[in-house]
């Protein structure tokens, strides 16, 4: 049942999941399809057996007639193994009467067909998410570090023909974007109280470990960019990268999809407030059930990471982001964040330090006083001059500035100090 609910989901099925384990009167696997605009349930059975006869197709036959759906309805049985003749003549005879509730059979050569076309692998039992499309890791239309030139151009006084060639790396990051529906109603004797009727969409990082939903902003740019995926061709991206890493899918599509109902579950119940017919206030804790949240796809793609190092003298700038082409959300910004202290972000004004290479905020930038440029006060020389402190690049202006207020005038010295003088 797990691996049908994975092949089928990837087929592209619509609300996949399994019938409840007591007493599934012969449905395993409950979904839907849309044909010509009009919504069709499909019953499935699952059998891991060496052969499937007769009696088991019927008995589905009866359980699609009885099955509780406002629509057209056919079925399924899925085997490992192999069908008899008898089953297979009974499904075709129902295809050839136009039987209402026609029945499809799937052997395990169909199955192994499906798996390879599907891109899935079976292993132990399970189906492991072996995906091969990729959001775009960089834009085709610029150069892969054109997103590190363009940080630089914020940065006052240094030029793009300053800047050493950054090392870059991408990181293939697996990530599931899930789709749900949420449909519940509470009723109490004075009646309804409270309903959740929500589709929700969220995406996760779905490496080892417990699925993590990613920000609001890396979501979108998953979610807004799934139709333009490409082949995660790790060789054709080496050439591009300096390294490349790809992570693999920690879990199947059906953990996902639990661990998805588990956090709809909790993120829906809520305390709700109402007045009984003996006028008390009662608090009820309305906590959606299992079934009352339907997986309608989960959508696995790997979301590619991009960090660029870049070394300029003293100092190393890291920025990170996560990509589609030319969208980015950016992850880690070392460019625009003062070395000298905790100062960051774009709202800042940022000078770039010629003489240790430093990156610095308003307050740790001065003006060196023998050159007129900019220098950081983490590599600056300072001496004090009419009370007032001055900056200098090293100890050769300073000494060289030392000579030249020796020799000016006192009314040139006192200047030094403009607020002293005044």
């Amino acid at each position: 049942e797990d691996v049908m609910e994975d092949v089928f989901r990837n087929l592209g099925y619509e609300n996949v999941r399994q019938a409840e384990r007591t007493a599934d009167e012969g449905r395993d696997v409950i979904m839907e399809e849309v044909v010509d605009g009009t919504r069709r349930a499909i019953i499935v059975e699952c059998k891991h057996t060496g052969t499937v006869g007769r009696p088991v197709v019927q008995k589905l036959h009866s359980a699609i007639a009885t099955f509780d759906f406002d629509g057209p309805k056919r079925g399924m049985v899925v085997t490992t193994g192999r069908f008899t003749n008898p089953a297979q003549e009974y499904a075709q005879r129902l295809q050839q009467n136009d039987d209402p509730h026609p029945i499809e059979l799937l052997d395990g050569e169909d199955l192994r067909e499906i798996a390879d076309e599907i891109g899935l692998d079976l292993y132990n039992g399970r189906i492991e998410i072996l995906c091969n499309d990729t959001l775009r890791p960089y834009d085709p239309a610029a150069d892969v570090d054109a997103p590190v030139a363009e940080a630089f151009r914020d940065i006052d006084n240094i030029e793009a023909a300053d800047l050493p060639e950054p090392h870059s790396a991408v990181t293939f990051r697996p990530v599931v974007a899930v789709t749900a529906d949420t449909n519940a109603v509470f009723e109490t004797s004075v009646g309804v109280i409270h309903r959740i009727n929500d589709r929700s969409r969220f995406v996760a990082h779905a490496e080892r470990g417990q699925p993590q939903v990613v920000d609001e902003d890396v979501a979108t740019l998953v979610t807004e960019n799934l139709h333009a995926t490409v082949d995660l061709d790790t060789e054709q991206f080496a050439e591009v990268f300096d390294d490349v890493e790809e992570n693999r899918f920690g879990q199947t599509q059906t953990e996902y999809k639990e661990w998805a109902v588990e956090r709809l579950q909790q993120h829906h119940t809520t305390t709700v407030t109402y007045t009984g017919d003996n006028n008390v206030t009662y608090n009820k804790t309305c906590e959606p059930n299992r079934s009352d949240v339907s997986v309608q796809s989960i959508e696995p793609v790997y979301l590619p990471e991009v960090r660029h190092t870049t070394d300029h003298q003293e100092y190393t700038y890291p920025y990170e982001y996560y990509t589609a082409g030319p969208s980015r959300v950016t992850a880690e910004d070392g460019i625009h964040r003062c070395v000298h202290c905790d100062t960051s972000g774009g709202d800042e004004t940022y000078t770039y330090c010629p003489n240790c290479g430093a990156i610095a905020c308003n307050s740790h930038t001065k003006t060196e006083r023998l050159e007129g440029e900019p220098v950081c006060t983490g590599c600056a020389v300072t001496e004090r001059f009419a009370l007032k402190t001055k900056y200098f690049y090293d100890d050769q202006n300073l000494e060289a500035f030392r000579e030249e207020y020796a020799a000016m005038p006192l009314h040139e010295k006192a200047m030094e100090n403009k607020w002293l003088a005044g």
